[in-house]
């Protein structure tokens, strides 16, 4: 069994692209609810276990299936205290064995409803009974991943009055309290801010791969290989169609780099958000990027294993036709890892700290593919145009070293976020921007010819280009001059998101909030001084490495009519879902989710997440609600609104409706 789980783990990485589970998206499926009894026949008690099954969702037999099928449900009953025996195997009913579309063969599988049952019998008095089960279910066109549901069964139907199963009296009671009853969700539609996102990282993934072009792996590899397949094919046809074959398959290739991180999203709606603000894998961003500048500065070179581009080369010679091309496309992307690797890093690093986590993942590695793949197709269309193409040389260093400066700053980003989320205290704001100043000011003496690096041709006097490069950086680098002050110009909203918040400074502020608001950031105390006040909320769900929340409260909080209506008509409540602050040892628990599993609740950030997930059926940054003290919705929930205007408009909508509730 255990074999045919992790055999199968790579199949669903495959299968499940197609659930588009994304981080932000409102919709979290949870096709199976399961509910637990128990019945006594004599000295034997009949455990039964019950799934209510979504319409059109399948879950599995238990039997065994053939290699590439899907999991078979598992039951297992830990008995840690030896309480109970259990007596022979988890009975099913018949089920369907029916043709399953989405493995090609004939399955064993349940619809709508089933109930198992377990014969056991005490050893010792009659408590409760543990259980688990291990299952996967799948529609006709997804499946989603894997999971596991612990249950603890009593004999009269109630919950547990002692801690079985790690699961305490308290642990149900605080799972209990998140969910505040929000009402008013049947007045308003879910807000839908995903497409706006997905396109602008699809437009960055493919900018990023039209600088890869020019980069010295990829750009002396376009004239050659269109050569090889406009005047090695027995026709001009043939030719084009391999050259636009080999161009699909670049970009199916980058495609493919993304679908493995699905995975990570339909487990558990508010993994990426954690990984992304994980520190230690922040820390290691931050190293990474180091290493990638330093390959980009020349001082190493940042290579897959020489096998694996050997052995891609060989297949593609020795298979030949569609498959061949395909190699030879493989081929490609590894050996020109040494200048893709650090954009794509970036790419990946940006997606998972981003809202969109593995959709928009998708999204940047297909516009980074589609560029790439682009040039191949459009020259072998037009082989004319080889003739207007620059001649490789020193330009190609250039712009590898320039990529290495945009690293080291991109480093201290991911540097930053680990800070911001554990309170170290040693990037302020303030700092951020001096190390970006210096970085800046280090790239403008190099496109000036004062700093060289290794692999920098003859010296000689700098092109116009690379002077006016250079002036433009130290512009760059005098626009974040003000940064480092305590004034009004410190807001720079042209980089509002990157550099830590205005509040996370080396000088004294007066309040913890953006912008020097008042902000509160416990749900509880916020909403009793809303009833004190008889105020609405303004409820702010945010992170401390959340690029667009700081965008919002940089550049949409700070424009006056909007900063009023914050600060006068509403109480502030801002939960940071990213909080790594652990909780009071009293504070922690178990907290039971909906589907019968557990989470562990020990961090700020983790109960803030919980919080979001279960009241509100969503799991992106930022998200703002308005509700009165009575739990109201008075508006209909927005996430990221660049638009001043439209915000403005919005929290005085919320503003009217909670005045005329009021009378």
């Amino acid at each position: 069994m255990a074999f045919l789980k992790n055999g199968l783990l790579f199949l669903f990485f495959l299968v499940s692209v197609s659930t588009q589970a994304q981080f932000g998206n409102t919709e979290i499926f949870e096709p199976v609810e399961w509910s637990t009894s128990i019945s006594k026949k004599g000295d034997i008690y009949e455990v039964s276990i019950k799934a209510i099954i979504d319409e059109g969702w399948h879950l599995y037999s238990q039997n065994e299936v053939e290699a590439g099928g899907p999991i078979p449900t598992e039951f297992s009953f830990p008995n840690a205290d030896g309480n109970f025996e259990v007596l022979g195997s988890t009975k099913e009913p018949e089920g369907k064995e029916l043709y399953d579309p989405v493995f090609e063969m004939d399955i064993k599988y349940f619809e709508d409803e089933v109930t198992f049952t377990q014969d056991i019998k005490f050893i010792n008095s009659p408590i409760a009974v543990e259980a688990e089960v291990f299952f996967m279910v799948c529609d006709d066109e997804r499946c989603l991943a894997p999971q596991s549901v612990p249950f603890v069964i009593t004999l009269d139907g109630s919950k547990a009055n002692t801690p079985i199963g790690n699961v305490s009296p308290e642990d149900i009671a605080k799972s209990e309290a998140l969910d505040i009853d929000v009402k008013g969700f049947e007045n308003y539609e879910a807000e839908d801010t995903e497409e706006s996102s997905n396109l602008t990282i699809f437009f960055l993934g493919f900018i990023g791969g039209l600088i890869a072009l020019l980069t010295p792996c990829v750009f002396p590899m376009i004239p050659l290989t269109v050569s090889f397949f406009t005047k090695g094919a027995k026709n001009r046809k043939q030719g084009l169609t391999n050259a636009i074959l080999y161009g699909l398959f670049i970009f199916v290739i980058y495609l493919l780099l993304s679908i493995p991180f699905h995975l990570l999203d339909s487990l558990d709606p508010e993994i990426l958000n954690n990984i992304s603000t994980n520190v230690t894998l922040n820390v290691i961003f931050f190293i990474i990027f180091i290493v990638f500048a330093l390959s980009f500065f020349g001082y190493f070179e940042l290579t897959l294993p020489q096998s694996w581009s050997a052995k891609m080369d060989d297949k593609a010679n020795s298979v030949g036709g569609i498959i061949g091309i395909f190699f030879m496309a493989l081929t490609l992307a590894i050996v020109s890892f040494s200048c893709t690797g650090p954009i794509l890093g970036s790419l990946l690093g940006g997606s998972l700290t981003s809202d969109g986590g593995a959709m928009q993942l998708t999204f940047g590695m297909g516009g980074f593919g589609l560029a790439l793949a682009l040039p191949f197709a459009l020259f072998a269309l037009f082989p004319n145009w080889l003739n207007s193409l620059p001649k490789s040389g020193g330009w190609l260093n250039t712009v590898k070293v320039v990529l290495g400066f945009i690293e080291v700053a991109l480093a201290f980003k991911f540097l930053s976020n680990a800070d911001l989320v554990q309170h170290w205290g040693i990037l302020k704001r303030e700092i951020f921007i001096g190390i970006w100043i210096i970085v800046a000011i280090g790239l403008a003496l190099y496109l000036f010819g004062i700093i060289r690096f290794p692999h920098d041709g003859p010296k000689k006097r700098p092109h116009k280009t690379r002077i006016g490069l250079g002036i433009l950086t130290l512009l760059f680098a005098m626009y974040l001059l003000p940064g480092l002050t305590n004034t009004a110009y410190a807001n720079l909203k042209l980089l509002s998101g990157f550099p830590p918040p205005l509040f996370y400074s080396i000088y004294d502020k007066e309040t913890e909030g953006p912008l020097g608001l008042e902000a509160f950031k416990d749900f509880e105390e916020g909403l009793a001084q809303a009833r004190i006040t008889n105020k609405p909320i303004l409820l702010d769900f945010t992170g401390w490495a959340c690029v667009n929340c700081r965008k919002m409260e940089e550049q949409v909080w700070s424009i006056p009519q909007v900063y009023d209506h914050i600060k006068n008509d509403y109480i502030l409540i801002s939960l940071y879902v990213d909080d790594d602050k652990e909780l009071e040892a009293s504070e922690q628990f178990k907290y039971i989710k909906p589907n019968g599993s557990l989470k562990t609740i020990k961090t700020i950030g983790n109960k803030w997440a919980t919080f979001q997930t279960l009241n509100f059926k969503n799991n992106s940054q930022p998200y703002y609600v308005l509700l009165d003290g009575d739990l109201n919705l008075l508006n209909k929930p927005v996430g990221y609104t660049p638009n001043g205007t439209e915000f403005e408009a919005w929290l005085a909508e919320g503003l009217k409706t909670f005045n005329e509730n009021s009378k």
